[in-house]
């Protein structure tokens, strides 16, 4: 046997680790649960090289048990992704102008990141106000569809936003932008004001306003966002969310723009 590998009947040779991680990879923001015969559909594993490894995975604490003979990521493994040095400090860095704007407007607020061609929501502080919100920390969503997203899609390379668009804009609400030549004019109006105005565009009943939080190294490397009633007008919350983005950036070391 060559490659250091043991076959595990697809036809490849894969190592110990690299079968955990295929079981591990195959849950989504789509797909968080999975049972047995969907991970051995998803990975290409035989089905007793996936009971041994889930069992494993079980018992170490990566994934858990949900009802009967269905999984999901466990706790342990969230934990240990929170240590990421640079998720780390821009949580801790964001944290405290988040609960500051949650506590002035009642509403959720969100931290946003890049995650290849998708937003992560990698902070979620929840509000006093009754609104359906479909976020939660560890979900992705489309860039183009929400105020976050498209603010970081606004400061990413012209390349990549191409590439975005090449890719699909699928509408998920009334307002979302399916156009590549309204995203692009809408992407320029973020860069020109500095925030972005959502309306209805990934939730139905649901808006948004959202800047972005700038790194050390002056790129953006979040954005931060509050979730308001689409009935509510907008600019009002404008001033609210820039400082709390702009109080982000600088706790990460970040210039304040020159005047």
């Amino acid at each position: 046997m060559t490659g250091g590998g043991t076959p595990d009947g697809t036809g490849a040779a894969r190592s110990v680790l690299g079968r955990a991680l295929s079981v591990l990879g195959a849950f989504t923001d789509a797909s968080p649960e999975l049972a047995l015969a969907d991970i051995v559909t998803l990975t290409g594993l035989p089905p007793a090289t996936a009971h041994r490894i889930v069992a494993e995975l079980v018992a170490w604490g990566a994934l858990e048990r949900v009802g009967r003979g269905r999984y999901r990521i466990g706790l342990r493994l969230w934990r240990i992704g929170a240590l990421a040095p640079a998720a780390r400090t821009l949580r801790e860095a964001a944290l405290a102008p988040m609960q500051d704007l949650a506590a002035v407007t009642g509403h959720v607020v969100h931290l946003v990141v890049l995650d290849g061609f998708r937003a992560l929501f990698v902070e979620r502080l929840p509000g006093r106000e009754d609104l359906t919100v479909r976020s939660r920390v560890g979900r992705d969503m489309p860039l183009h569809a929400s105020g976050p997203g498209k603010v970081l899609l606004a400061h990413a390379p012209t390349a990549f936003v191409e590439q975005v668009i090449t890719r699909g804009l699928p509408r998920l609400a009334s307002g979302t932008i399916t156009d590549p030549g309204t995203l692009r004019a809408a992407l320029a109006e973020i860069r020109r004001t500095g925030h972005c105005l959502s309306r209805e565009e990934m939730t139905e009943g649901a808006s948004s306003i959202a800047a972005p939080v700038v790194g050390a190294d002056g790129t953006v490397v979040a954005a931060l966002g509050v979730v308001v009633p689409a009935s509510a007008a907008l600019p009002p919350y404008v001033p609210a969310v820039m400082v709390a983005a702009a109080t982000a950036s600088r706790n990460l070391g970040a210039r304040p723009p020159s005047r």
